[in-house]
């Protein structure tokens, strides 16, 4: 199912790139001519858009025709063809670099998201992604990260408490940052989780002795201090690692026991997919 605003960011795609008309297409190509083209795959990952593509193609020109061969969150291989689509040359034309745009991203998150989902396999970890988005792009990117096997943190300012450290420096301390928080909570009828942030196991200690919130952040433990500070923290909240979280060490901190990891990495330096769209 597409996000919530995908129909009105498509309009808007279309709108940036075809400005007063492709000229090129329009020149060069009949109005009458039908065509086909096939979505070649020429990298090794996870695929995801094509649910997207198919909603910019029929948003463009609804007598497009696809004929899917795989879904969001196939594993693909160099070779492989996701889909063919057939109708209007110039539609498909047009139509070819938004929808290969969105989907090399999209499946670029994806198959970052896989790999470190792989990385975490039987610790009872879950990875999630981060506020580290393309603006006005955030819904794709964590559904992608959905379709890669993560699982998606706040979507925005407006749906938890996240009590970071500039937060917690601003309002005089860990305590004074959740009473106030709590208080506001409580003021305006709102039933929001609250998360703080904590950055060494002396705040974890004053997150505890102060309580009411329902997750805490280790941001840049290492390893060693996770586990201690996990331990500690036993079964009373949420656990939540984060800040420079690699590939290389993410399976060290999931084995702490921590509930979750938080990659940035999945959305903000992700390299594309190589993908291509090729007539028939």
């Amino acid at each position: 199912m597409l996000p919530t605003g995908t129909e009105a960011l498509i309009e808007l795609a279309l709108r940036e790139d075809i400005g007063d008309g492709d000229h090129t297409t329009l020149s060069t190509i009949p109005a009458e001519a039908r065509g086909a083209a096939r979505l070649l795959v020429k990298d090794q990952g996870i695929l995801a858009g094509v649910e997207l593509a198919q909603a910019i193609a029929h948003r463009l020109d609804p007598d497009l025709h696809f004929k899917v061969f795989l879904q969001d969150g196939a594993s693909v291989a160099k070779g492989d063809v996701a889909f063919t689509i057939m109708g209007s040359s110039r539609s498909i034309l047009i139509a070819e670099r938004l929808m290969l745009n969105f989907m090399q991203r999209m499946s670029g998150i994806a198959t970052m998201t896989h790999r470190f989902v792989q990385a975490v396999e039987g610790t009872g970890c879950r990875v999630l992604d981060t506020r580290k988005t393309t603006p006005a792009l955030r819904a794709i990117e964590k559904w992608a990260v959905r379709i890669g096997g993560g699982h998606n943190h706040r979507h925005g300012l407006y749906d938890m408490v996240m009590i970071k450290d500039n937060h917690v420096d601003m309002a005089g301390g860990i305590p004074q940052a959740i009473a106030a928080a709590r208080a506001y909570l409580t003021q305006h009828g709102l039933q929001l989780p609250i998360e703080v942030e904590t950055r060494s196991v002396a705040e974890v200690e004053q997150v505890l002795a102060t309580g009411g919130v329902q997750r805490i952040m280790l941001d840049n433990f290492t390893p060693d201090n996770m586990r201690i500070a996990v331990r500690h923290i036993g079964r009373q909240y949420e656990t939540e690692a984060s800040g420079g979280i690699t590939l290389a060490t993410v399976r060290s901190y999931a084995e702490t026991g921590v509930d979750y990891v938080s990659v940035g990495a999945l959305t903000h330096s992700v390299p594309s997919l190589d993908l291509s769209l090729k007539a028939l």
